[in-house]
């Protein structure tokens, strides 16, 4: 069940909830859809990037949760999705990453993550 007074507590646990997701999780990404089923096409460009590096992918469906969005918007400072986070570091979006992928940086950001195997 939901708080009734939405405002007050909402607010803060989703900011807190973004905050643990980063943390947390050596690769987190805020999309729309999932990563077997993205649902808009930068978000699938983003999980087709990080699908070639052996890491494990942690992920957000924004598209069900509004307030979750404006959340991740406000932890970030970053209007559009998908986000992606690395090592609790917020990278950017689909053409940062795969920007990254093609010079070779995201490689580097990667390279100690243990794999999902």
């Amino acid at each position: 069940s939901k708080p009734a007074n939405k405002l007050e507590n909402s607010g803060i646990s989703l900011a807190d909830v973004v905050e643990k997701d980063v943390k947390e999780n050596p690769v987190m990404l805020y999309m729309k859809g999932v990563p077997d089923f993205p649902q808009c096409g930068f978000s699938s460009l983003a999980v087709r990037v990080l699908k070639q590096y052996d890491v494990p992918i942690s992920a957000r469906n924004i598209l069900e949760d509004p307030e979750l969005k404006s959340a991740v918007k406000a932890f970030s400072h970053w209007p559009t999705f998908p986000q992606v986070f690395i090592k609790g570091e917020f990278i950017g979006g689909s053409d940062i990453i795969l920007n990254m992928h093609q010079n070779g940086e995201l490689k580097e950001k990667l390279k100690d993550i243990t794999s999902k195997k």
